[in-house]
């Protein structure tokens, strides 16, 4: 058992050291997440399973707080309306449960980050299409070697893992990463 943890930590702090490479990337993110709050827009988060949880977290981290004290930050997590989840769905298909909210919801001006795994979610997918026509800023959070995602986004994260427990906690941390520097942004270095 011991092995197998071990196994796990060294997966871990291999996958996390290779996002060195993507610092350029976050950097870029945070600073497009900090000008679109700061022009009145908002953080619309998607994703399914675990990330739709983190989606739920991210958002959550920044309505609330991180780690300053500063007001609220405008981010809606896609995932967690279930009203709208079910009647989207039962409506119109699984498929288009995120575009139609992005249709009802997002101006330009606005951010939308969508979280897959595999980059191939075809929810997501669907919803950055639709953020696009609306002149939505489309991110990507992705693993393997970022799917269609990269097709469908303005800039697109990938973490370069095939283990979506690994990915997952690279996208984590990367959230959390830009929930800190959006802070400092915003509201200075006070804490």
């Amino acid at each position: 058992m011991q092995t197998h943890i071990r196994a796990t930590l060294a997966a871990h702090i291999e996958v996390i050291g290779s996002l060195e490479r993507l610092i350029p990337d976050i950097e870029r993110l945070a600073q497009r997440a900090a000008q679109c709050l700061a022009g009145g827009g908002r953080i619309f988060w998607a994703g399914n399973g675990g990330s739709a949880a983190d989606c739920q977290h991210l958002a959550a981290e920044m309505v609330g707080r991180y780690q300053r004290e500063r007001s609220g930050l405008a981010s809606v997590a896609l995932t967690t309306d279930t009203s709208i989840l079910t009647s989207v769905g039962n409506d119109f298909g699984f498929g288009a449960i995120f575009a139609r909210q992005v249709e009802a919801l997002c101006r330009p001006g606005d951010l939308l980050i969508g979280l897959s795994t595999s980059g191939n979610s075809a929810n997501v997918l669907a919803a950055m299409r639709c953020a696009a026509e609306l002149g939505v800023y489309r991110v990507g959070m992705a693993g393997r070697d970022g799917g269609r995602l990269l097709q469908e986004t303005d800039l697109c994260l990938v973490v370069p893992t095939d283990n979506t427990a690994r990915t997952q906690e690279a996208h984590i941390l990367i959230g959390h990463i830009i929930c800190d520097l959006v802070e400092t942004q915003l509201a200075g270095d006070s804490r």
